[in-house]
């Protein structure tokens, strides 16, 4: 026979797991009327408790398991932290909600200003074609 905080842990689990799926991490995308694309990034925490106890019966009772009783419960918070913006023209940017703008946001939004300045610098390496040894 299955212990009652099984049942407890395993309700708890599922309702959890059926509120929170990829949808909420990487939002839907919103189509704006210019065509540029906004999806929404969130911050998912979860927070999960179970627990319970089992009273003593007189020894008289032929049952082996007392009477039990328990709880459990859970918590999610969703919080949005960024937009990541697509513009019609391909540009992409990711606006931070957040106070600290993060090392990779700023590494994103500079990569295609490096590629433009090394494409001037050195066109003949940057024509989307790969050099071979021969031509070294």
């Amino acid at each position: 026979m299955e212990h009652p905080i099984h049942s407890f842990m395993k309700i708890s689990m599922e309702n959890i797991k059926e509120m929170v799926d990829v949808d909420t991490i990487v939002g839907q995308a919103v189509d704006t009327k210019d065509g540029t694309t906004i999806i929404p990034i969130s911050k998912v925490r979860f927070g999960f408790a179970s627990g319970g106890t089992e009273q003593k019966t007189d020894k008289n009772q032929d049952s082996q398991q007392g009477p039990f009783g328990g709880g459990s419960g859970g918590t999610v918070s969703i919080t949005p932290i960024a937009f990541l913006v697509v513009a019609n023209n391909g540009e992409i940017k990711v606006l931070s909600l957040e106070n600290q703008t993060h090392i990779y946001e700023k590494l994103i939004d500079f990569i295609p200003e490096l590629l433009s300045k090394l494409r001037l610098v050195n066109p003949k390496n940057f024509n989307g074609q790969r050099k071979t040894k021969t031509e070294e």
